[in-house]
């Protein structure tokens, strides 16, 4: 019999895909935040979904602040990834037009997307930490709407007068207006309502 504590002869110790394992952590824990917001994702509770141990969280995610941060990023980075593919080949309104549709709650998964991001707002009122990384999000969101709009201006498809800064302040309010809206006024913010009200805003641009 092996010594207590001592590996077997022969034998090779678990590796573990730490990245991974903090991938499935976050994976899982917007899932949760989606159906039943942020009181029902304690850590206990991720560990449970995810198919860990209680406590098995800690050595990832120390505080479930550290948590709801990582999955606040992870789920702006999704849209993200979606947008730059939706408007690779776009430019000017064309690409404005592509990178709203996937910030849109259009389809369920976008939906639960909005949940969780109105659920990170709520505790961004409470924490300085949290209202910085959504800040920090938002600033790159203004920034790459204002280069689809100067873009709208320089080929012409907008007047030249446009007061691009004002103009990226209105869509990204709508943004983020239609998150809470679909989520909470579903009969009036419907997809094909909210695809109406974006083609809208965007057909004013034009003049």
């Amino acid at each position: 019999m092996a010594a207590p504590g001592r590996r077997r002869k022969g034998t090779m110790p678990k590796i573990v895909d730490h990245e991974r394992r903090r991938a499935e952590i976050v994976e899982t824990t917007w899932r949760l935040i989606s159906r039943r917001g942020l009181d029902g994702a304690t850590l206990r509770e991720v560990a449970a979904d995810a198919g860990y141990a209680n406590g098995a969280i800690k050595p990832y995610f120390p505080t479930k602040s550290a948590l709801l941060q990582a999955t606040y990023r992870h789920v702006f980075d999704r849209t993200n990834a979606r947008s730059a593919a939706a408007t690779q080949a776009l430019a000017g309104l064309a690409a404005l037009r592509a990178f709203c549709l996937e910030v849109l709650p259009l389809d369920a998964e976008r939906l639960d997307e909005a949940r969780v991001v109105i659920a990170f707002w709520q505790l961004a009122l409470q924490e300085p930490e949290q209202a910085e990384v959504n800040d920090a999000a938002m600033l790159h969101w203004r920034s790459t709407i204002r280069s689809w709009l100067d873009q709208a201006v320089r080929a012409g498809d907008v007047p030249g007068q446009l007061p691009v800064e004002t103009v990226a302040e209105t869509l990204l309010t709508f943004l983020l207006g239609a998150q809470v809206a679909a989520v909470f006024d579903a009969a009036f913010n419907s997809p094909d309502l909210l695809q109406t009200q974006l083609d809208f805003q965007l057909d004013l641009l034009r003049g």
